[in-house]
């Protein structure tokens, strides 16, 4: 029966299937290491404790189909080959193959390569199953997000991977969990734009039926999908690390579109139907990404898409969900949310945050009216909450108009429903796995931040600009969970109410690190947090640290809260001091450069739930997950501009570790930092 349960899961997740053996013994197989016929290397992933997804690409030489081996094995040396099975790679697949191997031991090291017919092997890659669900095992895991290949270099994953190469046994990694971006879809060619920043321009593809959009290109068809998926695979780095551990992957908003919401585009401020390049992103993830995930259809080696149509969304239920029917068809042809459990300490819950979601009421062009040139960036945080909240805001009194300095503003979102991230479907699946989860630490991995961005501009010194025309603090606009506070308010009281605790949030696309409290509101409201929070900076993709440097002009008033200027060094991220401890702070170090004298004109109500933040760093973040403590630790590395020459990844800016107790149900959770090496004055 089991083992019946493990074909139907193979069928249901679109894989090929083999049963461990009972004994193990020496490869027969022919395989030499060619790997120009495996171009995009290798891959394992979602890890379970007794099986694991197996992944490879081998574009035969004809039209048709063409037949391809796995082995596993206990060694490196394939002299205990516990599995062997037989697959096909096809066109229809973009040649592409996925092996679900079974009856593994948990907690237990593995090898394994592919074979075509003509004995041409793949690289050998490495595998790691889950612990069993009772078993007390500390647990590992490096998170991660946002690598463009376009103008950036993958210098952490060579880090990551020196450093779990040198580490004791018991000190390594089990997997890597990647919270998206895994791909931009947005590509600049070198003729449209050469430069990034400080960054040069690479050629790394050409779309073959592209659509131009100022002056970036986006995919339009599977075939543009597949086309930057491979291109990213060829990465070295990239590919070193799928090779090295399990991973465990969703996507985020560049892997559809970068504004996109459900089955829309949305460019220029304009939403666009575009259900045929979500089939066909959706398509090209499943094919790419050994993971986990579900279509429809269920048991079919390839993916199954639907016929959909780019029409138009007009008619949305009581959640903001577009109910026209090729809208609904494309979002459901691939579900990514699911959990995956590693011993008795670690429930990873994992979510979908845009295939459900509706639209961002601060993304809309009606929004502008809330923002002015003399205030770059910021948004009045209670207008932001108006709009997030629709017509539940003041108990379903929201008002017809929001004073904006000497202005009354329509308030265009005073009859829609409150705004959703995850979507009511996936809400509910994700509270009732939360109530249920019997884990020491319930991990939400979620692709973007809930942390609250947020600063004081209430408290700018007199006659430095105009007077602020909010009513009190100001935040950055919307696009994550933060700015959903009245959906994360549902989730956090769930929490408080169920009595949950070592509730964490682990996210990435912020392209920088956070760690602090997960708290429904700040001061002055009631600060009550339930959980703990943290913010991976991205792999390589620029920050908003580095695009500030370059972008926000000058000679205006407000750029040293944001960047330090000072002749013969580089700029610094005063933002940093800004949404931790306020404007005063962040405007003392711009003019002073004395650290000591900035955090002494703290202003401790700003931020109580930040305990580190860096706008400008890159890098990654490991987890080390136990019975009574949850240790999250910042690996920065310098701005990866150009690829490093060592086998190390270059150096590194910092090292700095954030701890958290368990706490019980009733306590508020306490987090610690300890900065291990390097120094990030600015960001504590």
């Amino acid at each position: 029966m089991q083992r019946r349960r493990f074909l139907q899961s193979a069928a249901a997740l679109g894989a090929s299937a083999v049963w461990c053996r009972a004994s193990a013994t020496a490869s027969h197989s022919a395989w030499r290491e060619r790997r120009e016929y495996f171009p995009q290397g290798v891959a394992s992933g979602d890890p379970e404790s007794h099986s694991v997804l197996l992944w490879t690409r081998c574009p035969a030489k004809g039209s048709g189909s063409a037949p391809i081996n796995v082995e596993v094995a206990e060694d490196a040396n394939f002299a205990r080959v516990i599995a062997v099975a037989s697959s096909r790679v096809a066109p229809q697949t973009d040649w592409t193959c996925r092996v679900l191997v079974g009856g593994l031991k948990p907690s237990h090291e593995y090898f394994y390569r592919f074979t075509d017919a003509d004995g041409n092997g793949s690289r050998i890659g490495r595998t790691l199953t889950a612990p069993r669900t009772a078993e007390d095992a500390r647990v590992r895991f490096a998170f991660v997000s946002c690598q463009n290949i376009n103008y950036g270099a993958q210098n952490a994953w060579r880090r990551m991977i020196y450093e779990d190469e040198r580490a004791a046994p018991a000190d390594r990694l089990n997997f890597v969990l990647h919270l998206g971006d895994f791909i931009y879809e947005l590509v600049w060619y070198p003729e449209d734009r050469a430069e990034m920043y400080d960054r040069k321009v690479r050629e790394i593809l050409r779309y073959a039926h592209g659509e131009k959009v100022e002056d970036f290109h986006i995919p339009t068809t599977t075939d543009d999908y597949r086309t930057v998926h491979r291109t990213y695979l060829t990465d070295p780095d990239i590919q070193d690390a799928r090779a090295r551990w399990p991973f465990v992957t969703m996507w985020d908003n560049h892997e559809f579109s970068w504004l996109g919401w459900q089955g829309i585009e949305k460019f220029d401020g304009t939403n666009r139907p575009a259900q045929t390049r979500k089939v066909a992103a959706n398509q090209a993830w499943f094919e790419y990404h050994p993971a986990r995930v579900l279509q429809p259809s269920g048991a079919l080696h390839e993916f199954n898409a639907p016929d959909v149509s780019d029409a138009p969304v007009t008619r949305f239920d009581a959640n903001g969900l577009g109910l026209e029917r090729n809208n609904l068809t494309a979002i459901n042809s691939l579900t990514g949310y699911r959990a995956l459990r590693f011993g008795a300490h670690v429930d990873l819950v994992i979510t979908d945050q845009h295939s459900y979601r509706s639209e961002d009421p601060l993304g809309r062009t009606e929004a502008e009216a809330f923002t002015s040139s003399e205030f770059p960036e910021f948004v009045p945080e209670e207008v932001q909450r108006i709009l997030d909240a629709g017509r539940s805001f003041d108990d379903a009194k929201p008002p017809a108009t929001i004073r904006f300095g000497a202005n009354d503003i329509a308030n265009f979102s005073a009859h829609e429903p409150p705004q959703t991230v995850l979507g009511a479907t996936q809400k509910t699946w994700f509270l009732d796995h939360l109530k249920a989860s019997r884990a020491t630490w319930k991990v939400w991995a979620n692709t973007a931040a809930t942390l609250d961005m947020r600063a004081d501009p209430q408290n700018l010194p007199a006659g430095l600009t105009v007077p602020w025309p909010g009513s009190g603090y100001a935040g950055f606009g919307g696009g994550d969970p933060s700015s959903a506070y009245t959906e994360r308010a549902e989730i956090y009281d769930f929490v408080k109410a169920e009595k949950i605790t070592g509730f964490a949030t682990i996210a990435g696309d912020r392209h920088s690190f956070w760690a602090g409290l997960a708290a429904k509101s700040l001061p002055p409201a009631r600060f009550e947090p339930v959980g703990i929070a943290f913010v991976t900076g991205s792999l390589s993709a620029p920050g908003m640290a580095e695009a500030l440097e370059h972008k926000f002009p000058k000679e205006h008033p407000l750029r040293p809260l944001f960047i330090a200027d000072r002749a013969n060094a580089p700029p610094e991220a005063s933002m940093n001091l800004l949404l931790h401890h306020g404007v005063r702070s962040a405007l003392e170090y711009a003019q002073s450069g004395d650290i000591g004298r900035a955090r002494s004109l703290s202003n401790k109500d700003n931020a109580p739930h930040v305990a580190f933040v860096d706008m400008g760093g890159h890098g990654y973040a490991v987890v080390t997950a136990g019975a009574s403590r949850f240790d999250t630790e910042f690996v920065c590395i310098p701005r990866p501009i150009k690829r490093s020459d060592g086998p190390d990844g270059g150096s590194l800016r910092y090292r700095v570790v954030h701890r958290t107790p368990l706490w019980q149900a009733g306590e508020q959770p306490k987090i610690s930092t300890t900065i291990v090496e390097g120094d990030p004055k600015l960001s504590v």
